[in-house]
């Protein structure tokens, strides 16, 4: 199966991923962690890592162990520092349902960075995910 993301533009504020081989990783449930880890360690393309981002945040969803996911906060922390909106949306979801808590202090930082530095042509807000995500770590 090919990789296949669709960016938000200005008809849709969120991705499109080919959902057949994302529903492959969820059925894979806990046996997917592993691939899904090798592709956000040795990646470096956003299509990739998004679609992988993605994959967990739907396997978080739909039940799978927490505490597997908390588990690739080294593998995740990489992506801590990145500019990329789609990339911090998806990555605050997954801390904000995990609670590791070595996630809050870079999502405090993403909210800081862009607050002043605004995404440019975003046609979404990724602080609206991120601040969802700081407001559940303080509940």
């Amino acid at each position: 199966m090919t990789l296949s993301v669709s960016y938000p533009n200005q008809y849709r504020n969120y991705c499109v991923f080919n959902q057949e081989k994302i529903n492959q990783k969820i059925a894979g449930g806990e046996k997917s962690i592993p691939e899904i880890k090798f592709v956000l360690e040795n990646s470096d393309s956003e299509d990739e890592i998004l679609e992988e981002l993605y994959a967990l945040n739907l396997m978080l969803d739909n039940g799978i162990n927490k505490k597997s996911v908390a588990e690739m906060y080294p593998t995740l922390s990489k992506f801590n520092d990145t500019k990329s909106p789609n990339i911090q949306t998806y990555l605050a979801g997954i801390y904000r349902k995990t609670k590791v808590p070595d996630g809050f202090g870079p999502l405090v930082k993403m909210l800081i960075q862009d607050s002043i530095n605004p995404q440019k042509d975003c046609h979404f807000d990724p602080t609206e995910e991120i601040g969802g995500a700081i407001l559940d770590y303080l509940a």
